[in-house]
């Protein structure tokens, strides 16, 4: 049998549909509004409608995103904790690689047309300016909690299922000291008073509760979480996390927002564990029926391909915002449809999804077309400096185009983004051209 044969499908396709949920919240979430014909702003939908709260409860898949990813690479940093001196370091170098490649592409686009809209005074970007940088932000969480995940398959060893439960109380901990909640009565609205604060301390929980997902990801690989009644029990407990969240005062939301504190994740609070809680209690119950529609090969043909568009989909499908709302400007159809309960607003959420959808197929084709291109399976630096240099100019460009937005943060931050593609990849010629003695040291 074939690696590619014997490949687990199941974590694959959790990846690549939670990636399918995120593109089509985003495109659910924007609400174009128009004058005379043309969008002149948009709206959020959790904005105008309260209810849509409750919904981000499944449609947040970023903590499924990196329990799956912590599952699926977990053998492989084991494998490497007992390697060669640098293979930790080379393997993230060659993840970072992988999300500053396409990066590139996608911000120099966006610089491009920054540039073009500064002097032809038109509406190219529009209100869309910031939507089309914001979605970045998972890319520089991904990119720190991956950094760590030799550091939590350690933990996990050691530890078992403890490790996680370290970092629970961690998240908990972080938010009742960000809070001062040191009485009962505190404790009972801790969310209020957690959200009424600004971050502070509770930036610490960017990593308690991120790191959270990836250490349940790799228990569930180690099967210490496993079985449906399993899985039962933790969406049970997930209703009542998330039911005590938001009694205390935790917003129902679990997206989005300014960095006011006043959110579930900016920075992220302990409400946003229930959320996990419930997932990851979805993926065990839905387990065995999955790893058996899987098996077939129709299916996994299927799920392959969605899991090499994945990424090239996300970086690129809320640019599709921009054509989707002149076309549905041309066409008159209802993209605006203003808010929930006016006759015919399900109707234009309908319309705007098949016109992202529409316009998103030939963006997406003409990026694999060209990414295809590329020389492929570039090997990452092996060198210590080289990756951390690389890995700095890749966070300083993704946060200063997610912080600007299209204009002028892309044009800033894909100078960055492409130092860091060029420093992360191995460069054996120059090693060439060095002198024996500066080559060893």
């Amino acid at each position: 049998m074939t690696p590619e044969a014997d490949r687990d499908r199941y974590p694959d396709a959790l990846r690549a549909g939670a990636l399918l949920v995120v593109v089509f919240g985003h495109w659910l979430a924007t609400l174009p509004r128009l004058e005379d014909g043309r969008m002149v702003d948009t709206d959020h939908l959790l904005a105008v409608w309260d209810a849509a709260g409750a919904l981000t409860w499944i449609l947040q898949v970023v903590p499924l995103f990196v329990f799956v990813s912590a599952a699926v690479a977990a053998d492989g940093v084991e494998r490497r904790q007992t390697g060669a001196d640098g293979e930790q370091l080379r393997w993230w170098s060659s993840r970072a690689l992988a999300l500053a490649r396409p990066s590139v592409t996608y911000l120099a686009v966006l610089a491009v047309m920054a540039i073009i809209a500064v002097f032809s005074g038109g509406r190219l970007l529009g209100p869309l300016n910031q939507s089309l940088t914001v979605h970045l932000w998972f890319l520089l969480m991904l990119l720190a909690v991956q950094a760590l995940l030799p550091l939590s398959v350690g933990l996990d060893r050691r530890f078992g299922l403890g490790a996680a439960g370290l970092l629970l109380a961690a998240a908990v901990l972080i938010d009742i000291l960000r809070a001062q909640a040191f009485s009962v009565s505190d404790l009972l609205r801790l969310g209020d008073a957690v959200t009424s604060t600004g971050g502070g301390i509770g930036w610490l929980n960017y990593l308690a509760v991120w790191l959270l997902p990836q250490q349940l990801g790799i228990a569930w690989k180690r099967g210490r979480l496993s079985g449906a009644w399993t899985g039962v029990g933790l969406v049970l407990f997930a209703l009542v996390w998330l039911g005590a969240s938001v009694w205390s005062g935790y917003p129902v939301a679990v997206v989005g927002g300014e960095l006011d504190g006043s959110t579930n994740v900016l920075p992220p609070t302990a409400a946003l564990v229930g959320v996990m809680w419930l997932q990851i209690g979805l993926v065990l119950v839905a387990e065995p029926l999955a790893r058996r529609v899987l098996a077939g090969p129709r299916v996994a043909k299927v799920v392959a391909i969605l899991g090499a568009l994945g990424m090239p989909l996300y970086l690129w499908h809320k640019l599709a915002e921009l054509p989707a709302a002149w076309l549905g400007e041309q066409l008159g159809v209802m993209i605006d449809a203003g808010v929930p309960g006016v006759p015919g607003f399900w109707a234009g959420r309908l319309w705007w999804l098949v016109l992202c959808a529409l316009v998103v197929a030939p963006v997406l084709a003409a990026v694999v077309w060209f990414e295809t291109r590329r020389r492929p399976n570039v090997p990452p630096t092996t060198s210590t400096a080289a990756a951390l240099a690389g890995g700095g100019a890749l966070l300083v460009g993704i946060g200063v185009a997610l912080a600007f937005g299209a204009q002028p943060g892309a044009v800033v931050g894909v100078v960055a983004v492409a130092a860091a593609s060029w420093l992360l990849r191995d460069h054996p010629q120059l090693r060439a051209d060095r002198p024996a003695a500066a080559r060893d040291g």
